[in-house]
């Protein structure tokens, strides 16, 4: 029967192994038990650990609901971010960002501060043990864990409009893209799918896709491919089998590895790797689930298998494959958890559902064990990487040449047309700059616009350069907002215009 278990786990390309974490040597481990059901799965979690001879040292920490209620608006109390940054390993358990205004996601928190700057999923189909649509699904989403619209960079403009801000950076497009070549080589993938939407957001995502098309070059025995996102994400739900290590931004890899760990038969299997250059946190992909906590029925699948990845992570690979084989054992004989019953994924005449526990405990009754229709999985140990060997994560480039060529203000009116807000805002042109268009929502409204279009009271007004100048000053910025605002315009907002080495740093208006 083909092996439908993972090819690999994560195998850290950026962290060294220490010598300090070889042999019999405990390694000290930041433990989190979360809320919902995080508690439970992670007591399932550990008991497996400790029976398959994991060489750990957890320390606990508190973190998630009761946290944010006491009052640390992040989730977490400052003297846990010693611990964490002290051991450089986290296995969490998932929590609950409560609801409502002033909490910020404490998942996000953690994997920026830190620099966590990759979360690699594993998705796999257990076919035929789990019932799956997709039974030759196997791949891994390579997702970038710390900018792009997870910035959380909001505001309130007008009395219609919200802004988030979306921010992709070269490095962050450097370091992630490289690492998913480099975990596919490792790991003997053989092909990196690239998905953006470029061909909407092309100065970030045509970033995105520039920095893959620059370093795909460096690994020729890899074959490379970039996909619109959206007809990326309807290929991978429908023909998974295409894929076998995807590159994407951050919201777009959230989505997508749901989905596609949705599509092995249940999200509860799936595990997470989020690796930094120091630090490296491990969790399941899911939730808290508050609506089944403290039922006992949760499937502590996903967590064992993300700390089964932490375990290759600290060098410890015969445990990590002694577990996964157990826990595919475990699947060949028919012992499940309340979700996957609810695929009918179950052997007939086997009590059901099993409670997060008891599948504990069958887990550990087949260490030692090899699957029978599975292939077994091995696993080595991370190479260390040392300075000469090493490929850098990214590299700055020399500094552009930067010229200042105009501003886009932003204002907030709901009282006159495009066509009498131009006349307004014209008003106030100064000799350096000038009104060249007003958009709404990004269409231009402003000059030559259609009464079809629906305008809101959110209005971006593009000043450039006069004809006789190809730059302009802040000063000259300054002057013009001076003026908006004495002629009593509500500026909300301004960007500046400028060129790179010449070329525009700025997107067109639509329709302009």
């Amino acid at each position: 029967m083909k092996n439908d278990a993972p090819k690999d786990l994560i195998t850290d390309t950026v962290n060294a192994t220490d010598a300090s974490r070889q042999a019999d040597t405990l390694v000290p481990i930041t433990v989190a038990h979360g809320d919902g059901i995080g508690p439970e799965i992670m007591a399932a979690t550990l008991k497996v650990l400790a029976a398959a001879g994991a060489r750990i040292a957890p320390e606990t920490i508190e973190i998630g609901e009761k946290l944010y209620h006491a009052g640390h608006s992040s989730g977490i109390a400052p003297e846990s971010w010693e611990s964490l940054r002290r051991t450089q390993v986290f296995l969490k358990a998932p929590i609950t960002t409560p609801s409502g205004g002033g909490y910020k996601s404490l998942n996000v928190t953690i994997r920026k501060t830190l620099g966590l700057y990759a979360n690699v999923r594993p998705c796999v189909s257990y076919a035929p043990f789990v019932t799956t649509k997709h039974p030759k699904l196997n791949l891994v989403i390579v997702r970038e864990n710390e900018e792009d619209l997870y910035g959380g960079i909001e505001h309130r403009q007008t009395d219609e409009v919200v802004q988030c801000l979306k921010l992709i950076t070269r490095p962050g497009c450097e370091k992630i893209v490289r690492y998913a070549f480099e975990y596919a080589r490792t790991n003997g993938r053989k092909k990196v799918t690239c998905m953006s939407k470029d061909n909407i957001m092309k100065l970030t995502d045509g970033l995105f896709h520039q920095v893959f098309d620059e370093i795909r070059v460096e690994y020729p025995e890899i074959a490379a491919e970039h996909m619109i996102i959206d007809i990326g994400a309807a290929r991978l739900a429908t023909r998974p089998e295409l894929f076998d290590v995807i590159v994407t931004a951050n919201l777009y890899g959230d989505i997508i590895s749901d989905i596609a760990a949705e599509m092995t038969g249940s999200v509860g299997l799936a595990g997470s790797a989020n690796i930094g250059e120091h630090v490296a946190m491990f969790e399941a992909i899911h939730g808290s689930a508050p609506d089944i906590a403290g039922q006992g029925i949760a499937n502590p699948s996903g967590l064992l298998l993300g700390a089964v990845m932490m375990l290759v992570h600290i060098g410890q690979p015969e445990v990590a494959a002694n577990i996964h084989n157990a826990w595919l054992c475990t699947l060949e004989d028919g012992v499940f958890t309340a979700d996957l019953q609810r695929t009918g994924s179950a052997k007939a005449g086997l009590p059901l559902p099993f409670g997060s526990m008891d599948f504990a405990d069958a887990i550990v009754e087949r260490l030692g064990r090899l699957p029978e229709k599975f292939k077994p999985v091995h696993y080595q140990a991370p190479t260390p990487r040392t300075e000469q060997a090493a490929r850098p994560l990214y590299v700055r480039a020399p500094a552009a040449q930067k010229a200042l060529v105009g501003v886009d203000v932003f204002v907030h009116q709901s009282a006159l047309s495009a066509d009498d807000l131009a006349v307004q805002i014209q008003a106030s042109n100064t000799a350096a700059l000038q009104l060249q268009m007003i958009t709404n929502r990004g269409v231009k409204v402003w000059p030559g616009g259609f009464p079809e279009t629906f305008c809101t009271d959110h209005w971006r007004c593009r000043f450039t350069a006069g004809t006789d100048r190809g730059e302009v000053a802040q000063r000259d910025i300054v002057h013009l907002l001076s003026a908006l605002t004495e002629a009593g315009v509500d500026v909300i907002k301004t960007e500046n215009l400028c060129t790179f080495d010449g070329v525009k740093g700025f997107a067109l208006g639509q329709g302009q």
